[in-house]
């Protein structure tokens, strides 16, 4: 049975991470840290620490004490925020993962590291991106991503360590809000419309971008982490996609579930820059290949369940 450390559980792919590791392999076999203090269902049914990803020896403590084998690395600062603080963006984003791949050297671990379709830039191809491709981020959220495929993959050919990660796109989520990502707008817009407000986007029609369900993300993250290691040829990061749309196609999707629904274009500056220098959408089939990804949810799908859940939570 695996001893899992969530690193950077707090966010929002780590709230339901926690939850489905927890559901896999037993509550006390997942162990969830975070900065922040971790309170509630998922957290509360097993061990909780609160960890600074910034200091190793509160990972290596950790990962001592229960006996882990496998740690996801979640701490990151999303893009636009990023943008904001660039340095905020690195130490965390940097020195989170050297921390977590130095304890995994030591310790013996596995390592899982979400990049992003933030690795890619203005120069990569935009349409049907390679797996293997140029990867040039005019972002340091880019830059952070990029550096740690290539961290990963030396610690891989240099030590030894298991390290496997891929490229998410933008994730799409009832269960927690987002926190200053760029595909933001695309959680946003289900709030707006389930509550009968107008919605400003802060995209322009057009912009396209490779979206994901979090249901499949958790899917990616644990499929990845399981798959025989000898059928893998890459490692660090697999593009992995579901779908890939502008503003106006999830609005019309969601019009026809609400048909007063309306919203307006307001571009911001900074999501817009960053939004045009990604893919309109990502060749995932070295993962299909690899490892079988596959996944299970349409932006029809997604929308459908999406509405249903947020009629629960919110009205």
């Amino acid at each position: 049975m695996k001893k899992i450390l969530i690193v950077g559980a707090g966010g929002q792919i780590g709230s339901e991470l926690t939850r489905n590791l927890r559901d896999i392999y037993g509550d006390s076999n997942v162990v969830c840290s975070d900065l922040r203090p971790l309170k509630g269902d998922p957290y509360e049914r097993g061990p909780v620490e609160r960890i600074d990803s910034t200091q190793i020896m509160q990972i290596a403590t950790a990962v001592k004490q229960y006996n882990i084998d496998t740690i996801y690395n979640l701490a990151a600062i999303l893009s636009a925020t990023a943008e904001l603080n660039p340095m905020l963006g690195w130490n965390v984003g940097i020195g989170s993962l050297v921390n977590c791949l130095e304890v995994a050297r030591l310790f013996g671990c596995a390592v899982f590291t979400p990049s992003s379709i933030g690795a890619f830039g203005p120069s990569t191809p935009h349409v049907n991106t390679p797996q293997d491709t140029i990867q040039r981020p005019n972002t340091i959220y880019g830059v952070t991503k990029v550096t740690g495929e290539l961290l990963s993959d030396y610690y891989y050919t240099r030590f030894g360590v298991d390290t496997r990660s891929v490229r998410f796109p933008g994730l799409i989520s009832y269960q927690t809000l987002p926190g200053g990502g760029t595909t933001d707008y695309a959680v946003e817009i289900y709030y707006a419309a389930v509550k009968g407000e107008k919605f400003v986007c802060p995209l322009k029609k057009g912009t396209l971008m490779d979206m994901m369900y979090m249901p499949d993300a958790q899917k990616a993250m644990i499929d990845i982490m399981e798959a025989d290691p000898s059928k893998l040829v890459h490692r660090n990061s697999f593009n992995v996609t579901a779908m890939s749309f502008g503003p106006e196609t999830i609005y019309e999707v969601i019009k026809k579930r609400y048909p007063n629904f309306e919203m307006v274009y307001e571009p911001e500056p900074i999501k817009q820059a960053i939004a045009d220098s990604w893919p309109d959408n990502m060749d995932d089939s070295c993962a299909r290949k690899e490892w079988g990804w596959n996944p299970q949810y349409d932006l029809e799908k997604m929308t459908d369940d999406m509405i249903l859940n947020l009629k629960k939570k919110l009205l």
